[in-house]
């Protein structure tokens, strides 16, 4: 899986958020002819290994990223699978849904909680933006996987339920969870964290609503007792992560390392030309330790996904 921030940009201005519109930050674009050339090289390199592909664009918000199609569809003609992240506001104009339906294998969208929450969060009339956008796509053939992903906090973490049973109305056919980090915005994460308690009643509520709900409810108990440990501020040394194996991160500088939150570790993609070039990632990442991984935040370290 290959993980990659395009775009430093948002139209959204959501407190939790490094990304904000409002704030006074850095705003880089990914070069779009690098990331072409990355992308055909990884794809070439996984399809002469054997092995899948996936490319997970990110953001910001990616949708602002002009190479965003052209791209896209370069990888995909490559032989690599292509997922987006997104607060869905872009999915409002017909030519950027026909996109998303025909040209993207997963699509995730933001939605922290039922409207009133979420709109709370993330500004009026959000919520409804993301829920017209899939019931639009779950009506198109073919369309990508759906799927939401929700920031859990104290606001909205017991309106789980009411927020599982809304997106499966609406289609989707995935709901993953993070619980709110307070590496971006630590003067929002000290007033809306979940608590340990937050986050039991989270874990007792999960086996309900994944037998009644016709919904994959992603977060395997690796997760979740990731989730209740941080919410007791007790940190999660990872020794061995296997970096590179099987996940890359890119930011939007251009430098590859294990997850995002190593990035000072990270190898410059310009410096990456040949197949042998990605051989080695695994082996040169593999030595190199971070503060982070005394208290490792990496969701897919976690089993997220589970």
């Amino acid at each position: 899986m290959l993980v990659w921030r395009v775009t430093e940009r948002c139209d959204l201005a959501c407190a939790f958020c490094a990304y904000d519109r409002r704030l006074r930050r850095s705003r880089r674009d990914l070069d779009g002819a690098e990331a072409r050339r990355f992308g055909v090289l990884a794809a070439d390199w996984a399809a002469a290994r054997g092995r899948e592909l996936l490319v997970s664009w990110l953001g910001g918000e990616p949708f602002l990223w002009h190479p965003l199609a052209d791209v896209t569809r370069a990888l995909r003609a490559r032989g690599a699978r292509v997922s987006l992240t997104s607060n869905g506001r872009a999915l409002r104009h017909a030519e950027t849904l026909s996109f998303a339906a025909e040209q993207l294998d997963e699509l995730t969208l933001s939605l922290d909680g039922p409207p009133a929450i979420h709109d709370a969060l993330r500004g009026p009339g959000s919520a409804a933006i993301v829920l017209d956008a899939l019931r639009a796509l779950a009506a198109c053939t073919p369309r990508p996987l759906l799927r939401v992903n929700t920031v859990l906090m104290r606001d909205n973490v017991e309106a789980f339920p009411e927020l599982a049973a809304a997106v499966t109305a609406a289609g989707a056919d995935e709901l993953t969870f993070n619980a709110l980090g307070g590496r971006d915005r630590p003067e929002f994460h000290r007033d809306h964290h979940l608590t340990p308690e937050d986050v039991t009643g989270l874990r007792a509520a999960l086996p309900a609503l994944r037998r009644t709900l016709p919904l994959r409810i992603r977060g395997g108990d690796d997760y979740l007792v990731r989730l209740a440990a941080a919410a007791a501020a007790r940190p999660v040394p990872v020794d061995d992560c296997h970096a590179g194996q099987s996940f890359w991160f890119v930011e939007v500088d251009g430098r590859l390392s294990a997850c995002s939150f190593t990035t000072e570790l990270g190898l410059p993609i310009a410096d990456l030309r040949t197949a042998a070039d990605l051989d080695g990632i695994a082996a040169r990442l593999a030595p190199a330790r971070s503060a982070a991984c005394d208290d490792c935040p990496s969701t897919h370290v976690h089993r997220k996904f589970a």
